[in-house]
């Protein structure tokens, strides 16, 4: 009685190893292809099919043709912005 239990531990041990050893090997002969497929996935999920977004620099913000739209930065009197006394 033992010695079925034994086989029966030892044949379901061999079919895991067997299952990990076959699961290993195929991520390793397609890890180019997944590499890419997750890749691309995470471009779409960020920047959608590349139509506007943030890797395509168009953020959606007004763009001004007026050279004095946006107003200089004042330079501190004190240099680096240290105050005087």
């Amino acid at each position: 009685m033992v010695q079925k239990i034994v086989n029966v531990i030892a044949i379901a041990s061999g079919a895991v190893s067997a299952a990990v050893i076959a699961s290993g090997l195929f991520v390793y002969v397609n890890r180019d292809s997944i590499i890419d497929n997750i890749k691309r996935e995470a471009i779409e999920a960020v920047g959608g099919s590349l139509g506007g977004g943030a890797l395509t620099g168009d953020v959606g913000l007004p763009i001004s043709t007026q050279p004095d739209a946006a107003p200089s930065a004042p330079v501190p009197s004190g240099g680096l912005g240290v105050p005087t006394f």
